[in-house]
């Protein structure tokens, strides 16, 4: 079953045209990786997907429906994205991963928080950490998992590992494995030689159009 099906997705900005004829699919379960030199409209394509931002032309559809017609709160707790450089607010990383408990009017859950910590190799004592005292690496991972504990059906992923070390790397990369491995869908931008290497489907995009 295609998660997501776009047909001759265009998209401008005044005067000036960003994507032109996006037309490709993706199965459930799949692990897209979009590749292209920068400024090629990869980006741009994943905040379509997101909901950030609306094309000027064509459809896209999720899971048959066209995105346009759906409310987008309920669309974003299924197609979660993370950007480039990782958005932390409030105090503590408590309240970044209280946030989505938050929103479902749900009491948080702090077993589920501290294990979500452990999965991507963060102490329990970082539940309580100023987001001012956290590495790049650690923002990442905190803003990675606080997009993952209510498990959305995808994940848009803008260049995440942009910066980090290959221990951190790695971190992630076992992480985001194991969700795609649940079912899940994966569409991520990268630069990254070696993920590029490693991808399952690559899909090249070069001045704002798909190439065979």
């Amino acid at each position: 079953m295609n998660i997501f099906q776009l047909q001759s997705v265009g998209l401008s900005d005044k005067d000036k045209s960003i994507l032109t004829d996006i037309s490709f699919t993706i199965a459930a379960g799949e692990r897209l990786t979009l590749v292209g030199p920068s400024g090629s409209g990869k980006s741009s394509i994943l905040k379509l997907l997101a909901g950030l931002t609306s094309a000027t032309n064509g459809t896209i559809f999720f899971q048959g429906r066209d995105i346009a017609e759906l409310n987008m709160p309920t669309y974003r707790r299924e197609v979660s994205y993370c950007f480039q450089q990782p958005v932390l607010f409030g105090q503590t990383v408590q309240d970044n991963l209280q946030f989505p408990f938050t929103i479902r009017q749900l009491a948080f859950d702090q077993t589920k928080a501290l294990k979500a910590l452990e999965s991507v190799h963060l102490a329990p004592t970082f539940l309580s950490k100023k987001i001012t005292e956290l590495s790049g690496g650690e923002k990442q991972r905190v803003a990675l998992i606080r997009n993952l504990l209510f498990e959305p059906k995808v994940l848009l992923l803008d260049e995440i590992s942009a910066g980090l070390d290959a221990e951190t790397k790695a971190i992630v990369n076992k992480h985001l494995a194991d969700y795609q491995a649940a079912g899940n869908t994966l569409i991520e931008v990268t630069h990254d030689q070696s993920e590029i290497d490693a991808a399952q489907k690559i899909l090249r995009i070069e001045g704002g159009r798909v190439q065979a």
